[in-house]
């Protein structure tokens, strides 16, 4: 009979233990979890002599907000949730009042006077014993090993809370009960230890402590509302930094979202309308850009795969009176009629960047992941339209700066160390990633421009479609000599023979004149141009009719630098005719801006640049950069200044006359009156034989100054 009456109670007390966690109650400031240690540390540890058990644990101090958690939510906590180890042995033991749960989950375990049950686990794996085992298996299996938080124990707990699959062990199928613990905030299970230190820690983050959760659905949002470029958006509480916010908002990267507007702006005058793509949205800052000054020139279409950040966008697509379009349906708030003919609409989305890009194309795509964007680029050039541009945006500058060598082999398959010209280097590496993403899909590029700036990596490229240009593009992904004493660099020349010594390449004599080896083989890069100057001056151009002051300096600055001529000025050209055609071009026009674009690019700059002050000579006094600019261009070379670098100078000279002229126009540190230009030649200067340097300060300030 006691038999069956412990049968006819087991399912009862299974529904008893899986009670539902609380709700959470106000809180003024979320506090942070405590670490692994911590709750190791603060842990009674278990001792020979059971008296001490019996003593009740010191309660843990408690905050504001626990300490007003009403009653009725302190009984509809779990039950492996405790404040002291002292209220977990109430519930194995049945004393001082506890409550109904407590008596009901031990009425059927009590097998004798002296043998209690343990309540966090079932009949099966803990059998009644006497109290002194008892205390000691909660004391070490339950509480020892628990997670701490905010004066809270969260105990591991055994019973039929978490479904587990059953394992199939010769022809019986066999359940065996998972451990897990209950989070005090949600209602999740998790299995691991470290798994559920993590999880509230990230619920700490983002400040989903049990107040936060209580007082979300009564007050009222705390975002905070910015604006940029007369685009207004709402923004979570720490919007800057991606570890503890959903939708992480940079405002940094200010500069980063002008420039792909103004190269959306330039596409949108050959072509239109153009569906355009912002894979990871985020607050949806820049596709709001997009359709608030464009209009119905684009298409916009926001992803992102977090849902908050999705009703984020759509809340600042109201804000910003855009209709917002979900699953072909159209939702408009009620203001955002009243402009309807002025303002474009925005297709939010939520899926998987890789998943969307296969299912639909586009004319102009945006990558910019937190990271590398590597992962995303087969996709990215899968479904896009032909001579649309793809731009991508690569935050990783501690691989692409040469940081973590290791990291760019794993990203990029590229062997590089750090150099004078690493902010180039990175670009072309990049670009050369881009170009075997298109390779793959028998799509070319041409590169319209690559910036490296402080932070981030940009670079934006027109696809051509067909294999021909898929292999004219693979042919200009070619390895560099770079030599680690002088700074000398080349790249590699075409050909599959192998060659007895490459150090011949090299216009130094490092390697017969110092022992040992001192070149490196550096790549693959990008060798070909990084800038188009007709689609640059149609940036700058867009950039001055939507007001982008901030901008400006320096697309001129990539102007100056594509043409590598200090004597060129910048014209902006007009605007086309193109503003007043609504529907796409025909298949005949799209081969025309694609021979005009041909057209606009001039002959191919010179690649990478040389620090002046990595170069300068000792005890000498170097010229300023604006005469000397103008002594290597009077020299007869190409030359210009980069914004890879501020004290760069980019020319085709190589590196012995460089040095020489520098030095031909050096002063000694210790003669202040001597002028310029007598210091006696060395023999390392080759350039007096070719045009005589003696330039007055007077012919350098009229003939070089717009430098």
């Amino acid at each position: 009979m006691e038999n069956m009456a412990e049968e006819e109670l087991l399912p009862q007390e299974k529904e008893e233990a899986q009670v539902r966690v609380p709700t959470p109650a106000p809180d003024s400031a979320p506090v942070a979890a405590p670490a692994a240690d911590t709750a190791l540390d603060s842990a009674p540890t278990p001792d020979s002599d059971p008296a001490p058990a019996l003593a009740p644990a010191p309660a843990p101090a408690l905050s504001p907000s626990l300490a007003s958690v009403p009653e009725e939510a302190e009984s509809k906590r779990h039950i492996s949730i405790q404040r002291r180890l002292a209220d977990l042995e109430k519930l194995a033991f049945g004393t001082e009042g506890d409550g109904d749960s407590a008596s009901s989950l031990n009425s059927d375990n009590l097998g004798t006077e002296n043998s209690q049950a343990c309540p966090l686990c079932p009949k099966e794996k803990f059998r009644a014993y006497s109290g002194h085992k008892l205390r000691r298996h909660l004391q070490n299996l339950h509480w020892k090993i628990s997670v701490e938080f905010e004066g809270y124990r969260m105990c591991i707990c055994h019973l039929a809370c978490r479904p587990v699959k059953p394992t199939i062990v010769g022809e019986q199928i066999s359940s065996k009960l998972g451990a897990h613990y209950h989070c005090i905030i949600c209602a999740a299970t998790i299995a691991r230890r470290t798994d559920m230190l993590g999880h509230v820690r990230r619920h700490v983050n983002k400040g989903e402590t049990k107040s936060r959760c209580t007082a979300a659905s009564t007050a009222k949002s705390s975002n905070e509302i910015l604006k940029e470029t007369d685009t207004d958006i709402q923004v979570f509480p720490n919007y800057s930094i991606p570890q503890k916010t959903d939708s992480y908002f940079n405002p940094k990267m200010k500069l980063n979202r002008q420039i792909i507007f103004c190269t959306l702006a330039a596409l949108a005058e050959e072509r239109k309308p153009l569906e355009c793509l912002d894979a990871f949205g985020a607050t949806g800052i820049m596709g709001l850009q997009w359709a608030k000054h464009l209009g119905n020139a684009v298409k916009v279409t926001i992803n992102d795969l977090n849902e908050n950040s999705v009703t984020l966008i759509q809340k600042n697509c109201h804000l910003n009176k855009l209709k917002v379009v979900v699953d072909s349906e159209e939702k408009e708030e009620g203001d955002a009629l009243e402009h309807d003919d002025t303002l474009g609409d925005i297709q939010v989305t939520r899926m998987d960047a890789n998943v969307l890009m296969h299912l639909r194309s586009f004319d102009f795509i945006h990558l910019d992941p937190f990271g590398t964007s590597v992962n995303y680029l087969d996709s990215a050039f899968r479904n896009v339209r032909n001579l649309g541009i793809v731009s991508v945006t690569s935050t990783d500058i501690s691989s692409l700066y040469a940081k973590a060598q290791h990291v760019a082999r794993r990203h990029y398959g590229c062997n590089i160390v750090r150099t004078e010209y690493y902010k180039e280097l990175a670009a072309r590496i990049v670009v050369a990633a881009v170009a075997r993403a298109a390779a793959r899909c028998n799509k070319g590029i041409e590169v319209l421009f690559a910036v490296a700036l402080e932070h981030f990596v940009l670079v934006v490229v027109r696809v051509l479609r067909g294999p021909t240009s898929a292999d004219e593009t693979a042919k200009k992904i070619q390895y560099l000599i770079h030599c680690q004493w002088c700074e000398e660099r080349i790249f590699q020349k075409d050909g599959n023979m192998v060659e007895e010594n490459p150090y011949r390449q090299l216009p130094c004599n490092c390697h017969g004149s110092m022992p040992g080896k001192t070149a490196i083989e550096l790549g693959p890069l990008w060798s070909s141009s990084l800038f188009n100057t007709g689609f640059l001056k149609r940036m700058l151009f867009e950039s001055i009719h939507h007001g982008l002051d901030d901008i400006q300096p320096l697309i001129k600055t990539l102007i100056f630098e594509s043409e590598c001529t200090p004597q060129s000025q910048c014209s902006v050209p007009a605007p086309s005719n193109t503003n007043k055609q609504g529907k796409r071009k025909s298949n005949e026009m799209s081969v025309n801006v694609a021979k005009k674009q041909k057209t606009d690019a001039s002959a191919a700059h010179p690649p990478f640049y040389y620090n002046i002050h990595r170069h300068s000579i000792k005890g000498m006094n170097m010229p300023k950069l604006k005469k000397f600019l103008c002594c290597l261009s009077q020299a007869g070379f190409r030359v210009s200044r980069t914004h890879f670098d501020p004290m760069g100078v980019r020319t085709d000279a190589p590196l012995m006359q460089f040095k020489s002229i520098l030095l031909k126009h050096s002063t000694p540190t210790y003669t202040g009156g001597q002028s310029e230009g007598q210091v006696p030649p060395t023999p390392e200067d080759t350039v007096a034989d070719r045009v005589e340097l003696s330039v007055t300060d007077k012919a350098d300030a009229g003939g070089c100054r717009r430098w």
